[in-house]
């Protein structure tokens, strides 16, 4: 096993087991859709998102706190897999 194959294998674990079954759902669901095909600076970043508090993390989901730059970019990735900016009717 290669070190990029431990990396996917820990962000999976870590993103299904947050601590809230709400965010295991939203974080594991796109992880186990998105990881296999992200570039070496994207899981870098998802690293860098699922290590923040669970709380802030679902700021920056609802838009209630803001992300910059590649946070933000990966922030619209997980919304867009999820259906969040999809307007209501």
């Amino acid at each position: 096993m290669n070190s990029q194959d431990v990396r996917l294998k820990r962000a999976y674990y870590r993103a299904c087991h947050r601590g809230t079954k709400e965010m295991d759902w939203m974080l594991g669901r796109f992880a186990g859709a998105a990881l296999e095909t992200m570039n070496h600076d994207d899981l870098t970043t998802f690293e860098e998102l699922i290590a923040l508090p669970e709380p802030l993390i679902d700021a920056m989901l609802k838009g209630a706190a803001h992300a910059d730059g590649s946070m933000a970019d990966m922030i619209a990735r997980i919304r867009r897999h999820h259906g969040m900016d999809t307007p209501t009717a």
